[in-house]
C-alpha cells in the first residue's frame, strides 16, 4: 500500500487502529502527526462511505461489572431524544422501584415502563414464582418486541432470569426472530447464554475491577446504584 492509496475494506479497520496508536505514543513531530492524522480521516471516510447499512440490532450487555442497565438506560435517552417510542420491561429487580423509572416517567407518552420482577432470588425464596413472574414478563415484552411502533425494547435482567431457568434461551431467541427488522432490542444482566451471544449483533461485558460493596463495605446508595 502506498502513501497515496487507501487500504482494502478488509483492512480498513486494522489500518485505522495502526493509525490511533502510532498518534498515541508521543514521539511523533507536529508535521508527522498532522500527517497521520490526515491519513486517518481518510479512512474514516472510506469506513463510513462503505458501511452504510441500517437495521435493528440485537443488544447485549453482560459481566460481572457494573454499568450493564446503565449503559442500556443512555441508548434509551438517545431513543427518547429522536421522538421515538421506547419499552422497558425489567425482569428480577422490579421491587426496586428505580429512581430511573421516576425521571424517565417524563417522557409518559413515548416510553413504556414495566417494572415485572419482584426483587432478587433471594428475596422471593420461592423459584414457583420467580419462573410464574418471569413468564409474565416475557409474555409481555413479546408484544413490545413484535410492535413496530416500539423502535427500542429494552429488557433489563433478562440474562438473569435466563441463567436461572425462569425463560429458556430457546424462548427468548424464538422472541427476537419475530422483531420488525428496524425495532432494537436490548438484553442486560450477567450471564449471557453463548447462543444469545452468538446471536446478537453488539456484545459488551463489563469487567468488575473493584467494587465497594465488597472491598469497602460500602451499602448501595441513592443516585449511584438507585
Amino acid at each position: 500500500m502506498t502513501d497515496d492509496s487507501l487500504p482494502a475494506a478488509d483492512s480498513l479497520d486494522a489500518v485505522a487502529t495502526e493509525l490511533n496508536q502510532a498518534a498515541e505514543q508521543g514521539n511523533l513531530s507536529a508535521e508527522q502527526y498532522r500527517r497521520k492524522m490526515q491519513r486517518r480521516q481518510e479512512v474514516q471516510q472510506q469506513r463510513l462511505a462503505e458501511r452504510n447499512l441500517e437495521k435493528g440490532l440485537i443488544i447485549v450487555h453482560t459481566g460481572n461489572g457494573k454499568g450493564k442497565t446503565t449503559a442500556a438506560l443512555g441508548m434509551v435517552m438517545r431513543s427518547l431524544g429522536h421522538g421515538y417510542r421506547v419499552a422497558i420491561v425489567q425482569f428480577i429487580k422490579g421491587a426496586w422501584e428505580p429512581a430511573e423509572k421516576a425521571v424517565l416517567g417524563r417522557w409518559e407518552d413515548q416510553l413504556t415502563f414495566q417494572a415485572m420482577g419482584e426483587g432478587f432470588t433471594w428475596d422471593t425464596q420461592d423459584r414457583d414464582r420467580d419462573t410464574a413472574t418471569a413468564q409474565q414478563a416475557w409474555g409481555m415484552a413479546l408484544d413490545y418486541i413484535r410492535d413496530p411502533d416500539y423502535r427500542l425494547v429494552l429488557l433489563d435482567e433478562v440474562n438473569v432470569a435466563i441463567k436461572h431457568g425462569f425463560l429458556t434461551v430457546d424462548q427468548v431467541l424464538t422472541g427476537l426472530a419475530d422483531k420488525p427488522e428496524m425495532t432494537h432490542v436490548i438484553l442486560t444482566g450477567r450471564g449471557a447464554p453463548p447462543a444469545l451471544v452468538d446471536a446478537a449483533d453488539l456484545v459488551t461485558e463489563m469487567t468488575l475491577v473493584k467494587h465497594p460493596f465488597r472491598e469497602q463495605g460500602v451499602k448501595a446508595q441513592p443516585g449511584i446504584e438507585f
